[in-house]
């Protein structure tokens, strides 16, 4: 299994590389950004955990946090660190959603111990991305298999033959399953520099999607004026 991911994000730079070194060290993959506006322009990879600091720039740590459950993923387990530690400031977090909440100073035991705790509660409840595989390259939604690794999608114990895009359009809505993806976010992720390229051709690809992956098709859903997402959750199979 793969290294879990964490995005750390605190104004603080030194601190942040302090994290990183000593979370490494601890086995985890890690990534910082020195602002929201940064953190949210990662959000495009995909983490097991972020670590978001409070007080930062035009953007708090607070409202960060409300964007990303808005606009990524609801389920991404979320620890706010900040030298707040006023018991109403750590009402605003958990009721963001927030994990837990360590207040500044802290010792790095701590940090990676609340860490883990939080991401095996997180596998034990089923709120990890991917939540209902052993492997974070093994999606599970009901009897379709989708084995990012190895490219190939299993319908009731049946491969099934998808063309590259198709694929690559499924994997897309299906790691970020919560998340809204414009016809032009479609575009840029699948088609990439290809010339003359109309935003009806996701369209299309997506109809032929649909269809080879029934009784799943219904999962793809068009939100109409925003995107596509997958909603298995509210899917009625």
């Amino acid at each position: 299994m793969e290294n879990r991911r964490i995005l750390v994000v605190d104004d603080e730079e030194d601190l942040c590389e302090i994290l990183r070194y000593n979370l490494k060290s601890a086995g985890f993959e890690v990534d910082i950004a020195l602002s929201a506006e940064e953190a949210y322009s990662k959000m495009k990879n995909r983490y097991d955990l972020l670590l978001l600091d409070v007080m930062m720039g035009a953007i708090s740590g607070f409202k960060l946090a409300e964007l990303i459950r808005e606009d990524f993923s609801k389920e991404i387990p979320i620890i706010f660190i900040t030298a707040k530690d006023r018991e109403d400031d750590k009402l605003t977090g958990f009721n963001l959603g927030a994990d837990d909440y360590i207040s500044k100073p802290f010792s790095i035991k701590e940090v990676i111990a609340r860490v883990n705790a939080v991401l095996n509660r997180s596998i034990t409840n089923g709120n990890v991305q991917n939540k209902n595989s052993e492997d974070k390259n093994i999606a599970q939604f009901g009897n379709m298999t989708i084995n990012y690794s190895n490219k190939y999608v299993n319908i009731d114990g049946k491969e099934v033959k998808l063309t590259k895009k198709e694929f690559e359009i499924l994997s897309i809505l299906t790691t970020q399953p919560s998340r809204l993806f414009s016809r032009s976010d479609i575009l840029d992720l699948v088609w990439k520099n290809e010339a003359y390229v109309l935003d009806r051709t996701v369209d299309v690809h997506i109809a032929r999607l649909r269809k080879k992956i029934e009784p799943y098709g219904g999962c793809i859903v068009n939100r109409s004026g925003y995107g596509y997402c997958f909603d298995y959750e509210d899917t009625k199979l």
